[in-house]
């Protein structure tokens, strides 16, 4: 055989050998990396769950939730709820959040008092949530340019709020030793925002195959949390189990099952907290569209240290300053312990306010930048404050209904402040108005928090034994006596009429009282009693 064949053969050989091994090794590595990451990643996600196997999963089940949506939104962005140019007249994205807003209007009456009154499967509840929204993302997926897509989108958005609501009455049962109510929340919104993230690439390369891959991908993803919602432990529901209620009482209330607390002390700091997360979510909502718009129509400069961005690069400015502000605000959030809610929400506001006056006197592209990132920062601690004293002030029985109306509530700011942004101010004069609510807000949060300094959250969710008001049975049928039970003669108890608990009448049986003929009368009294008049 020739010589310079055995040559080439020899220098075909070493090529294909050196490539085979630059392959393994390259695979090798790439598993390693992957093996190195996942180990890294499940101890952080223990760390930051306190070690509780329970938290793990309630973590594992709202990425899961946040990653589908975020599939969702990406198969429906060429549809109505997302495609609405800025440059179409302003009564289409009035009736935008008109539209947005009927799936919150379902929570208060319906979604949290029927979460309440089956709190006991509470992990079905959740398991179903999650199934309903796999039926109805591939139904969406099957009809997404007809008519069936509307019903089913709202159904999604309803469930998505289901969830919220379920999920957030139940952190409380499987917080962990040495973690705060507030952390634990921020943690799972981090956590939640990772995946959304992460999920987002796959979410875009399916669509590139069409806009129902996505949703179908997120169904698949809903399915996979419904499973990790049965697998949560059972500590998750509420101990013991409740009776069946009876037809339609889930739509009615008594006396002194309000939720949120109101008329309770209790509740006095969960409604101060509500109404200041509430302001600021106006403000969040406001600045949103009234910028959106400001920017289209060249209200606002999009010049930013000397260079000219464009109305495109100036919106995404201001969009990224948000949501970089919400991103922010979860992040403090994790290792925040919130203790005086009214205190930190009256301080931002006034962070808030002063930014916002500063945005009015230097009317630039980086001043209104600058408010949009501290005011999306601020509403979002908010929203965690007002969590975490639903999650500790509130009895069990009433925190899904309590929930329900805290999201509605704050949805209902949302689409208030935007509605004002709709309103063609002027540049300048728009930020005005934002910076006149959040001086307003401001003041309201420093008089609030001077009325409740007294009230301190600990942390952990309290005992219905802890608050500092007496709370009714569970069930109607077991009402307490209205006045006590007939004591011995002779007790100490009723020596001194003031020692009687305040609205209840003292019974004094006849034979209390020295005379002759006590004793017969106690006995016949004994054998056939009369009435507590």
């Amino acid at each position: 055989m020739p010589s310079y064949s055995r040559s080439g053969r020899s220098v075909l050989g070493r090529t294909v050998g050196t490539g085979i091994r630059a392959i393994r090794l390259l695979l090798r590595g790439s598993l390693g990396s992957g093996r190195w990451v996942t180990r890294r990643a499940g101890r952080v996600r223990a760390r930051g769950a306190g070690g509780e196997v329970g938290m793990v999963r309630l973590f594992d089940l709202h990425a899961l939730s946040c990653a589908g949506d975020t599939l969702i939104a990406i198969g429906l962005a060429g549809t109505i709820f997302f495609n609405v140019p800025l440059g179409e007249a302003r009564s289409k994205v009035a009736l935008y959040l008109l539209v947005t807003m009927v799936p919150f209007a379902m929570l208060a009456p319906v979604v949290g008092p029927l979460l309440d009154h089956f709190r006991h499967g509470r992990r079905y509840a959740l398991a179903a949530t999650m199934l309903g929204r796999a039926f109805l993302a591939w139904l969406i997926s099957d009809y997404i340019h007809g008519f069936g897509l509307y019903p089913a989108a709202f159904g999604v958005l309803a469930l998505s709020r289901a969830y919220g609501v379920a999920r957030s009455a139940a952190v409380p049962r499987l917080l962990p030793e040495g973690l705060g109510l507030s952390q634990v929340g921020a943690r799972a919104s981090v956590y939640g925002t990772v995946a959304g993230a992460l999920v987002a690439p796959i979410g875009l390369a399916a669509f590139w195959f069409g806009p129902q891959w996505p949703l179908r991908v997120a169904s698949v993803i809903f399915l996979v949390g419904m499973v990790i919602s049965l697998r949560l432990p059972p500590k998750a529901d509420s101990e013991p189990p409740e009776r069946v209620p009876r037809p339609l009482r889930a739509l009615g209330r008594r006396g002194g099952d309000r939720p949120l607390g109101r008329g309770r002390p209790s509740g006095r700091l969960v409604i101060a907290a509500l109404i200041s997360a509430a302001l600021s979510r106006a403000l969040y909502g406001f600045l949103l569209l009234f910028l959106a718009f400001a920017i289209k129509k060249g209200d606002l400069t999009t010049v930013v240290f000397g260079r000219d961005l464009g109305a495109e690069w100036a919106l995404g400015l201001v969009g990224g300053a948000l949501a970089v502000g919400t991103f922010l605000a979860t992040a403090v959030g994790t290792r925040l312990r919130i203790h005086r809610p009214t205190a930190i929400q009256s301080s931002s506001m006034i962070i808030v306010a002063g930014v916002a006056v500063l945005a009015v006197i230097q009317f630039s592209l980086a001043m209104v930048a600058l408010l949009c990132l501290v005011a999306a920062m601020v509403s979002g601690i908010a929203k965690l404050a007002v969590d975490a004293s639903i999650q500790e002030r509130i009895p069990e029985r009433l925190r899904a209904s309590s929930f329900a109306h805290s999201e509605t509530v704050l949805m209902l700011a949302f689409v208030a402040g935007g509605g004002l942004g709709l309103v063609p101010f002027d540049g300048r004069m728009g930020i005005a108005v934002a910076a006149g609510v959040g001086v307003l807000a401001a003041t309201r949060g420093v008089l609030v928090a001077a009325r409740l300094r007294g009230e301190k959250l600990a942390g952990r969710p309290l005992g219905d034994d802890e608050l500092t008001d007496d709370e009714p049975a569970d069930e109607p049928g077991d009402v307490a006596p209205t006045s006590p039970a007939p004591a011995q003669a002779g007790s100490p108890q009723y020596d001194d009429p003031s020692l009687a608990p305040p609205g209840y009448h003292i019974y004094r049986p006849s034979s209390a009282v020295g005379g002759p003929g006590s004793g017969a009368d106690d006995e016949t009294r004994r054998e056939s009693p009369g009435s507590l008049s």
